[in-house]
């Protein structure tokens, strides 16, 4: 596990820092800043950033961000397994020398010397050089303080299911295979680190966006939504609007329901979008709401419900 004797149990919001490396559209860099800033200041301190963001423009803009604010006041993670070289696209770089020459590239740009959490990133085509290779590495770094805590960050339950039961992963973080619009995670992956003690940080809690927007045309893992999958989440709109309650606001909170879910991480590409987010946070979910959307079949009947 990551909390300790040396530091508390993981925030329970963070922000996803793939949007300020202009992941869907081009971001003013004073915006991006100012984004990471309004984060930090309304309590959303673990940012979650990669080399693939942008091709290391997501890690340049928040080493920006965070080269005024102690270090103290923020968990930073970063992902290692994809190396960057110009305008091409990533190249895989599982190796040892490849995580070595990842993490020097990372801090180059950050302006750090240590991380709170490194994950392996999305090692689906790589999966037993990572358990042989990327992880061990990573331990090794972990025994000698550079890093914090080892994890692995996929779209794939399946996969880091694998990865937990095969390595000693402190976290894993799980993209939008754990949210209001679909559970995978819940039938494996959620109860393997629940039972092993792997905090778990849940992502891609509006799948791309679609949930915070629910249209036609709409981003579903990161292509157009298929009309079924948008059928449901102009359901879950629906019933959400009957008890008053905006979309946003109960898929932002709904992952945290689960006890083996630390830590909800949003993106956000803007100080309004961070604000918003935040607000949704805390806007209260009436009990009927949960059992409504059971009810109706659109959440699992084994969710944990608050």
């Amino acid at each position: 596990m990551i909390s300790g004797a040396s530091r508390p149990a993981l925030p329970r919001w963070g922000l996803g820092c793939a949007p300020i490396g202009d992941l869907y559209e081009t971001v003013d860099p004073t915006v991006a800043i100012n984004a990471v800033h309004t984060a930090l200041a309304l309590g959303s301190n673990l940012l979650d950033t990669a080399p693939k963001y942008g091709n290391g423009l997501s890690e340049r803009r928040l080493g920006q961000a965070l080269a005024s604010v102690d270090r103290r006041e923020y968990w930073l993670s970063t992902k290692v397994g994809w190396g960057i070289a110009g305008d091409r696209a990533p190249i895989p770089a599982f190796s040892e020398g490849g995580v070595m020459r990842s993490l020097e590239g990372s801090m180059r740009r950050l302006g750090v010397d240590r991380f709170d959490i490194v994950h392996v990133h999305d090692p689906d085509d790589h999966i037993d050089q990572a358990i042989a290779e990327t992880v061990p590495t990573l331990l090794r770094l972990r025994d000698e303080g550079v890093v914090g805590a080892v994890g692995a960050g996929m779209n794939s339950d399946r996969f880091l299911a694998e990865l937990v039961r095969r390595t000693d992963l402190d976290c894993v973080l799980i993209a939008g295979r754990y949210t209001l619009l679909e559970q995978g995670a819940l039938s494996d992956l959620l109860p393997l680190c629940a039972e092993r003690g792997v905090e778990v940080i849940a992502a891609g809690i509006f799948n791309s966006g679609l949930l915070a927007d629910p249209r036609p045309g709409a981003p579903y893992n990161y292509r157009p939504v298929p009309d079924e999958v948008l059928q449901r989440a102009l359901r879950l709109k629906e019933i959400c609007g009957r008890h008053n309650v905006p979309l946003r606001a109960a898929a932002l909170q709904f992952p945290l329901s689960h006890p083996a879910v630390n830590t909800v991480l949003v993106g956000a590409a803007g100080p309004m979008e961070v604000a918003d987010n935040v607000a949704m946070a805390k806007v209260p979910l009436p009990a009927v709401l949960w059992s409504d959307l059971r009810e109706a079949g659109l959440i699992d009947p084994r969710v944990p419900l608050p």
